[in-house]
């Protein structure tokens, strides 16, 4: 049994109760927190935790590790993420910035479609290791659990290629990894005007050998004006609940479409975006048990407007934060950056924010029962800090890459 006693913590963050899976709104302002600490981990699980006034009393048998004063993380647990690509878009960047919509780049060919292309002409191998220096970049800036989507294949071909990619991640990398299929992201050219030709190429080739591949845990869905109606994934996600896929959906990027209350009705795992609400919306997530998760950095990087943090948490709902990493509306995946955008564009409080991305974000995984919090028993993902004057300090210095150091599975994590 390997055992490290790590010692000399200014503050130990997110303790909670091991049997806390989630939080919703007043609460979600509560992060349990201690000075001075301790932390002891056994086989890459957190054993015990404590002041530095009272170390184990066997403490001398362990190997100490000191951290000289740094404040100590529950690692960030990233919910949403399309990791996976063959290409980065920066030419459309430009073209944003010259003023065309991202509507406007869809039509011409851009956007999802762009990535599409690029896909196709990729090999399997050539994706898997660009995403494999994707996610060990992202486990240096704290990142301990992660998903990602398929959906830039929009074929039989390139779906299951980029789920097969996943499956090896899965089994390669050293943070949990949850697989979504997104194969509705968006029609691709040739079915444009043969919707119903498209869904049924999703339902009745790519769901039955992706279940029986056992290739995706979860369904999703982009449900928005000029992509999936209301009633084409209402269709989709009825399928792919009997075939054992949970859902999760796109909603509320570009419009208060309906999409929150139907992912609520079909009691989706998440419900992803939600930058334009409407009381319907909220209501309706108040009701249910679906997590809402937002996704500052693609607001920030196509200048839409920021989800409405505080209505939701005023209504006792459940909020994760992620980081939506793709090549075309968020090309990043630096979930610090995401906590400094909720607390500045969003006003969470720092608490809030540090929960939505960690302890929800796992919830919005089906992971909260081992990663998201240091609690006992928990898998021992975390990361430590430079000096801090405070916890503020973390989302407020949004500008420095505070993390000295990153342990996963209670070893310490070296980006070669």
């Amino acid at each position: 049994m390997e055992t490290s006693l790590f010692t000399n913590i200014h503050t130990l963050v997110g303790i909670h109760d091991a049997n806390v899976r989630l939080l919703r709104g007043t609460d979600m302002a509560q992060l349990p927190s201690l000075k001075n600490a301790w932390l002891l981990v056994e086989d890459g699980r957190i054993a015990a935790l404590g002041s530095m006034d009272a170390l184990p009393p066997n403490a001398l048998q362990f190997k100490q590790i000191s951290l000289n004063g740094a404040w100590v993380f529950p690692s960030w647990c990233d919910s949403h993420t399309h990791l996976v690509f063959a290409a980065s878009r920066e030419d459309e960047f430009v073209l944003k910035i010259k003023g065309k919509s991202y509507e406007e780049i869809a039509l011409a060919g851009g956007g999802i479609l762009n990535s599409a292309q690029k896909i196709q002409a990729c090999s399997e191998e050539e994706l898997f290791v660009l995403a494999q220096q994707r996610i060990q970049k992202l486990i240096a800036l704290g990142t301990g659990a992660i998903e990602l989507k398929s959906g830039y294949g929009l074929s039989v071909e390139g779906e299951l290629k980029m789920l097969r990619v996943i499956k090896r991640l899965k089994e390669w990398s050293p943070i949990p990894i949850k697989a979504t299929f997104l194969g509705a992201h968006a029609y691709p050219q040739e079915f444009k005007e043969n919707h119903q030709g498209y869904i049924d190429l999703l339902l009745k080739t790519l769901l039955p050998q992706i279940s029986a591949e056992g290739l995706a845990d979860y369904m999703d869905v982009f449900c928005e004006q000029g992509f999936f109606s209301l009633e084409e994934t209402d269709h989709i996600l009825t399928a792919a609940t009997q075939l054992g896929l949970k859902p999760k959906i796109h909603a509320n990027q570009l419009s208060a479409s309906g999409a929150v209350e139907l992912a609520v009705r079909h009691q989706a795992l998440s419900v992803d975006h939600l930058e334009e609400m409407n009381d319907a919306a909220e209501d309706a997530l108040a009701s249910g048990n679906t997590i809402a998760t937002l996704l500052p950095n693609c607001s920030l990087f196509l200048g839409i407007p920021f989800a409405n943090a505080r209505r939701l948490l005023a209504k006792n709902v459940c909020l994760a934060l992620a980081s939506d990493y793709n090549p075309g509306s968020s090309p990043s995946g630096n979930m610090n950056l995401v906590v400094s955008l909720a607390c500045m564009r969003q006003k969470m409080l720092p608490e809030e924010a540090i929960n939505a991305a960690t302890l929800n974000g796992a919830a919005a995984m089906e992971l909260s029962d081992m990663y998201g919090s240091l609690s006992v028993g928990k898998v021992a993902n975390f990361f430590y800090t430079k000096a801090m004057p405070s916890l503020a300090y973390l989302p407020y210095s949004f500008g420095d890459n505070l993390i000295e150091g990153v342990f996963i599975n209670g070893k310490r994590y070296e980006n070669e």
